[in-house]
């Protein structure tokens, strides 16, 4: 494989940046969460929700901060020109960045899931392997999507203050995405979304779940047996308890059973990370081919 030097260097450098094992640290300390609400939820795979809860938010920001230079720093420095005069195809620099970049990432995050489960498995006891396995597969495979946005962001964008704007607007819209799609579809059909009672529609719920961390929730909250909801954990059995008003959208509080949608099915959440990861891609080989890089 001759990216596989690149990837390797790629590698080095997350392992060596000091942002990158902040993220592992602010994981950590977010992710810890004890309530009794998460323990009536899950029980002792509470250690599971460990992970949802630290990941979530700050992977996506921690995740597009470090992947989005990987090509402008490049442009940057000038060395983008002693890169693309290596006996590699373009391609295959997209390549080794991208496998590099979550190969490093995936280690650090990896140090992150490993402390959360010692501290878990400390205070709480044993969990069920089987739910812990798939989200950390399930954590693979937002963090391949994000790494995938942010070497689109850095093959796209020239500027680095462009594309740190660029990942304010995307976290910015990320975070209000519910109120974005409600808003969008009160317009669209007229009637207002009230989240509190939100209506048994499923292209309403489609697209709640169609950003990256909330994919992300809705395969990790039914691998745990919690709910089909892009919202945390928390939420959604809050949610479902009788005589409880939260804001969050969850299939079994709007849908009478087995009315919902076959498109709401958790498992095509895999469907929707894995064309986060290869659209973006897609895009970037076709940019850095045909575009100017230096």
């Amino acid at each position: 494989m001759q990216w596989s030097p690149l990837a390797r260097r790629e590698c080095r450098t997350i392992l060596a940046s000091k942002g990158a094992w902040i993220l592992t640290a602010l994981i950590v300390l977010w992710g810890f969460r004890p309530t009794y609400t998460g323990w009536n939820a899950i029980g002792q795979n509470i250690t599971i929700g460990y992970i949802q809860t630290g990941v979530n938010v700050l992977l996506p920001i921690g995740v597009l901060l470090l992947t989005y230079q990987s090509l402008i720093g490049e442009r940057t420095t000038g060395s983008i020109k002693f890169l693309i005069a290596l006996p590699l195809k373009r391609t295959h620099i997209l390549l080794g960045k991208s496998v590099g970049r979550f190969a490093g990432l995936g280690a650090t995050v990896g140090v992150a899931v490993l402390l959360l489960t010692g501290i878990g498995v400390f205070e709480h006891g044993a969990f069920a392997i089987r739910p812990f396995i798939g989200v950390v597969l399930a954590t693979a495979l937002l963090l391949a999507a994000l790494v995938s946005l942010g070497v689109l962001l850095s093959t796209a964008v020239k500027s680095t203050v462009s594309a740190a704007g660029i990942v304010v607007g995307y976290i910015l819209v990320t975070l209000f995405w519910n109120t974005v799609v409600s808003k969008v579809y009160t317009v669209v059909t007229g009637a207002p979304v009230n989240p509190y009672d939100a209506p048994a529609s499923g292209p309403l719920f489609f697209a709640l779940r169609l950003t990256p961390d909330g994919a992300y929730n809705v395969l990790t909250n039914w691998l745990l047996g919690v709910g089909n909801s892009a919202d945390q954990l928390r939420a959604v059995y809050t949610k479902l308890k009788p005589g409880h008003g939260v804001n969050a959208f969850v299939v079994e509080a709007a849908f009478e059973s087995g009315t919902a949608p076959w498109y709401l099915h958790p498992v095509l959440s895999i469907g929707i990370l894995a064309g986060w990861i290869a659209v973006p891609l897609v895009l970037s080989r076709r940019i850095f081919n045909t575009g100017d890089v230096l």
